[in-house]
């Protein structure tokens, strides 16, 4: 697979400018670490910067003939280039913009892209980090054919569907992404792991979900967890799904969705809940922090509802369990998992457990990693 990626006005100032907003990594190195990535993930990268709005046109033109796929930083252009959009129209290949800043939390005309009509997917606020997921989603997009179907009304309600060639039915797996609710943080997290289940004989449902607003969420998020569950009873028809082999797999905070999706849902009784570094009690991952997820998404009401939210305080599940946790996790404490499994099996569910040694967050969701290999076997 050939990509391209396209940075625009001012990021060759990128290590220099505004560190505190852009981060101390340079143009050079970013352009390093994403080959690098995409090396791995066994696809060719070339690079182009330019101030100037024409030539950042004239070689997306350049790209219809040799490219799959751009990964494109326009920086401020993102918010004035008409042209730039129509550029990308015109050559359709899958574009993926990104933004190394949060520009949904910044100057409120940062929030307006007139690209974003015109590419597949939107990626911004996690710094340098957000180039490479960009690679990776590209490339996930390549891998395998889905179909992207909404299961509510609102833009976030939706889920990508991929399916094994063959009759069926075939098992079933929801997935649920992490990011502690947050709107920086998107399905794309799951979208190798899709690929990989999907090849190894499992229907994936990657679903998306409303996050966090400027101040809590939490009510609809729980929401949209069990309907994206329940809807695969709605295309069973459509897809040949086994709905008595039905299982949730979250990341994180996609754990704790997971584990309130299984409980809630009405038409669908899961055969499973897989906990991947789960956030399973809320309140053992509060801190001060101002930006802090599980903060923003109880919101006025983090004092009266954090049982409210967390699983460990709604056992037992009454469905079989599968906890999967690194013991050199630093974004959600190995010991959570731990605690909850014993809360769990002494409720009376029936969990299994894997503690991975030296493994950390983000290993877990990573296809290639020794750990992923483990998770399989356990699956």
């Amino acid at each position: 697979m050939r990509l391209l990626l396209l940075n625009g006005p001012n990021l060759n100032l990128l290590g220099t400018r505004l560190p505190d907003v852009y981060g101390s990594t340079s143009l050079s190195d970013i352009e390093d670490l994403a080959r690098s990535h995409a090396e791995r993930l066994g696809a060719t990268l070339e690079t182009f910067q330019s101030n100037h709005e024409g030539s950042l046109i004239d070689r997306i033109h350049e790209a219809r003939d040799d490219t799959d796929g751009i990964v494109f930083n326009p920086g401020a252009l993102t918010h004035t280039s008409y042209a730039l959009r129509d550029a990308i129209e015109a050559i359709e290949i899958p574009t993926v913009e990104v933004h190394i800043s949060n520009i949904k939390a910044r100057e409120s005309w940062r929030a307006i892209s007139l690209i974003a009509a015109a590419t597949v997917n939107q990626i911004f606020g996690r710094g340098v980090r957000g180039y490479t997921d960009a690679i990776s989603h590209l490339i996930s997009r390549a891998a395998l054919p889905f179909e992207t179907l909404a299961y509510g009304a609102g833009q976030d309600q939706v889920g990508d569907m991929r399916v094994p060639g063959g009759e069926g039915p075939f098992p079933t797996i929801v997935l649920f992404h992490g990011g502690f609710w947050r709107q920086i943080w998107g399905r794309d997290l799951m979208d190798r792991l899709s690929v990989d289940l999907t090849r190894r004989g499992y229907a994936t449902w990657n679903v998306e979900f409303r996050r966090i607003p400027p101040v809590g969420g939490w009510r609809a998020t729980l929401a949209d967890a069990a309907s994206a569950l329940d809807f695969v009873t709605e295309i069973s028809n459509e897809f040949p799904l086994d709905l008595a082999n039905v299982q949730t797999i979250g990341h994180s905070a996609g754990a704790q969705l997971g584990a309130f999706a299984v409980a809630r849902a009405e038409r669908v009784r899961a055969s499973r809940a897989i906990s991947l570094a789960g956030v399973l009690d809320v309140a053992a991952c509060l801190n001060d922090d101002d930006a802090n997820g599980p903060r923003l998404f109880l919101g006025r009401e983090v004092d009266t509802h954090l049982d409210a939210v967390s699983p460990i305080a709604h056992l037992p599940l009454g469905v079989r369990q599968l906890v999967v946790h690194g013991t050199q996790d630093q974004a959600v404490p190995h010991d959570i998992s731990v605690r909850y499994a014993a809360a769990a099996i002494e409720a009376g569910d029936s969990v299994k457990t894997l503690w991975l040694d030296g493994v950390d967050h983000m290993d877990v969701i990573d296809p290639e990693s020794q750990a992923w290999t483990e998770i399989v076997a356990a699956l």
